[in-house]
C-alpha cells in the first residue's frame, strides 16, 4: 500500500522551483509522502492530468492520491504537511492571510518566466521544450 500524500506536478526549467523541491525532498529523501513530476522533461504529457501543458506552466499542481489535482498555494500547504513542514505554511491558512497569500501567488506565477529570466519560454497559447530538455540536460 501507498503512503504518499502528494504528487507535485513543478518546472524543472525553474531555478526557484528546483531549489524548493531539492529542499523538499531532503525532507522525505525516500519519497514515501511526496513525489514530484518534472513538466518540463521530455515526455511529459500534460494529457495525462486533462489539463495542456500552459496550464500546468500557469501555476503549480498538486494530485491527490484519489487523482484529483490541487493548483496554487493549496499544493504547498499539502506538500508542507506532507514532509512535516506544514506549521511553516499553517498562516496561509488563516482567515486574513489566506486570500493575501493566494493572491501573492497568483501573482508570482503570472511573472515566474519573466523574473526567473525565462520569459520566452511561454505565450498565451502555447509552451515549446525547454532549452533544458532540447540539450537533453
Amino acid at each position: 500500500m501507498e503512503s504518499w500524500k502528494i504528487a507535485v506536478l513543478y518546472d524543472g526549467d525553474c531555478p526557484l522551483c528546483r531549489r524548493e523541491v531539492a529542499w523538499l525532498r531532503d525532507r522525505d529523501p525516500a519519497g514515501s509522502v511526496a513525489r514530484f513530476e518534472d513538466i518540463a522533461a521530455p515526455g511529459f504529457e500534460a494529457s495525462r492530468y486533462g489539463r495542456s501543458q500552459a496550464e500546468l506552466m500557469a501555476r503549480i499542481h498538486g494530485v491527490l492520491p484519489d487523482g484529483r489535482l490541487v493548483e496554487g498555494v493549496e499544493v504547498f500547504r499539502r506538500v508542507y504537511a506532507a514532509v512535516g513542514l506544514g506549521w511553516l505554511v499553517a498562516p496561509t491558512r488563516w482567515p486574513l492571510l489566506r486570500p493575501l497569500c493566494d493572491a501573492a501567488y497568483r501573482w508570482f506565477a503570472r511573472n515566474r518566466l519573466r523574473l526567473t529570466g525565462r520569459a520566452d519560454a511561454c505565450d498565451e497559447h502555447t509552451c515549446t521544450p525547454s532549452a533544458r530538455s532540447a540539450a537533453g540536460r
